[in-house]
């Protein structure tokens, strides 16, 4: 049985070999391609991983440009018996974007990155809620005994509605003002990942419950948030989940949804009513269409189910 490497610890300070050189590409990352903060974090702490990885194989200083293919293929196979393959294609592609900036900024002729085989990952196709189930979500209402239930109610309805009738991430949502909601057209403005802007319809029954939660509320100016916490500061997407959780149990449905389910939900329900893959996928804000082709995978199986209930030959 192969020992596993110590790992060894951060120098003095919290340094650590390459670091300056991986604060200066994340620098460059949040401020040239706008990388999210947290995908930042995420590839800070691969970084440093790979990094402190690197000098337990006898003293490396932190110089990236020496680098070679076969440390890459080192630590995949060492990481392999200690993490799990998405963990370790999460960690590697790290280390490919950081090696393929340093090459544009020539520090390296080639990346030793190019070639490099990762074990494959498992299909695992999304988690969704049927169009019955999402229906039994959207017209299961809590009582609203008090004004500020009624409000609150109001506002959780209009969430739901908006986050299921237009597919959007939970950051997308948290981030709505008021001059990126059209309530005659029935279209959301939203700034998506890479800052990205693009034009969603959510949908009537969004655009009713909006109008029903702003006239608890007044409608918010332009600049304001269009959904705010129960104290009037900004919402955050941990308090949308937890209000998920709420509405799922008093629903009677899984638990284990997430607002990011109800965005595959909205997806595999419009494929599986006829919508185009490509307009499914502006809808998204998905940058490549292989990305929202999963869903027809979803759209198959449930015609496979539906005929295999329905047909006299199945």
């Amino acid at each position: 049985m192969k020992r596993r490497r110590p790992q060894p610890e951060a120098g003095r300070g919290g340094s650590w070999p390459g670091e300056a050189a991986v604060t200066d590409f994340l620098a460059r990352q949040r401020e040239g391609r706008r990388l999210s903060p947290r995908t930042c974090a995420t590839y800070g702490r691969s970084l440093k991983g790979f990094a402190l990885w690197k000098c337990s194989d006898g003293g490396w200083d932190g110089d990236w440009s020496r680098l070679t293919a076969r440390d890459l293929r080192d630590f995949v196979i060492e990481r392999q018996s200690t993490h799990g393959r998405r963990t370790v294609h999460n960690q590697v592609s790290a280390v490919r974007a950081f090696l393929a900036d340093l090459r544009e900024r020539g520090g390296i002729d080639a990346t030793p990155a190019a070639g490099l085989v990762l074990p494959k990952l498992p299909k695992a196709l999304p988690k969704f809620l049927t169009e019955t189930q999402a229906e039994q979500l959207l017209e299961t209402t809590p009582g609203a005994a008090t004004p500020a239930k009624a409000l609150e109610a109001a506002r959780d309805q209009a969430i739901l509605e908006v986050l299921y009738g237009a597919g959007l991430r939970v950051s997308e949502l948290c981030g709505l003002r008021g001059r990126d909601i059209d309530l005659a057209s029935g279209v959301v403005r939203v700034l998506g990942k890479g800052s990205k802007e693009r034009d969603v319809p959510a949908g009537d029954a969004a655009m009713s419950a909006l109008r029903a939660y702003w006239a608890l509320r007044g409608r918010p100016s332009r600049q304001a948030p269009v959904f705010l916490a129960a104290r009037g500061g900004p919402l955050h997407a941990r308090a949308v989940q937890l209000m998920l959780k709420r509405r799922l149990a008093l629903a009677g449905l899984p638990a284990d949804m997430t607002p990011h389910k109800l965005r595959h939900s909205c997806a595999t329900h419009l494929l599986s009513g006829g919508a185009d893959l490509r307009l499914v996928q502006e809808q998204l804000g998905h940058a490549s269409l292989s990305t929202t082709q999963i869903y027809t995978h979803l759209s198959v199986q449930r015609l496979r189910d539906v005929r295999r209930k329905a047909h006299p030959r199945s």
